[in-house]
């Protein structure tokens, strides 16, 4: 078998409602819908919540990770999504993933590079 580049999805959002990027708990819920999903494995996880708002977190999934950074003074989520391609092609999955989050926070696309590694 020949090493096939993953997909790595790099990309700022903006949302005008920012209740869900003060805390961590429902974006806990929806990622770990989304891994179940798409029949990711978890392999560890961190959260941590900031005073007054915001949160940060990184998902170990044996196909790579998930990560995050919110900022609700501004509005902004960074969002971080790679998925190897190791024992099946998951460049869709990395995809739908990011879409689901982005309907997820009603957030736009301030900015997004995809990379293949």
């Amino acid at each position: 078998m020949s090493y096939q580049p993953g997909q790595h999805l790099v990309a700022t959002l903006k949302t005008a409602d920012t209740e869900r990027i003060h805390h961590y708990s429902q974006f806990k819920l929806e990622a770990d819908r989304l891994i179940q999903e798409f029949q990711l494995q978890k392999l560890g996880e961190v959260y941590h919540d900031f005073n007054p708002g915001g949160f940060t977190a990184v998902i170990c999934l044996s196909e790579s990770h998930i990560s995050i950074h919110t900022w609700p003074e501004y509005g902004t989520i960074n969002l971080d999504i790679y998925l190897s391609n190791y024992k099946r092609n998951n460049d869709a999955v990395v995809l739908a993933i990011f879409a689901a989050f982005e309907k997820f926070f009603a957030a736009s696309v301030v900015n997004q590079q995809i990379i293949k590694r």
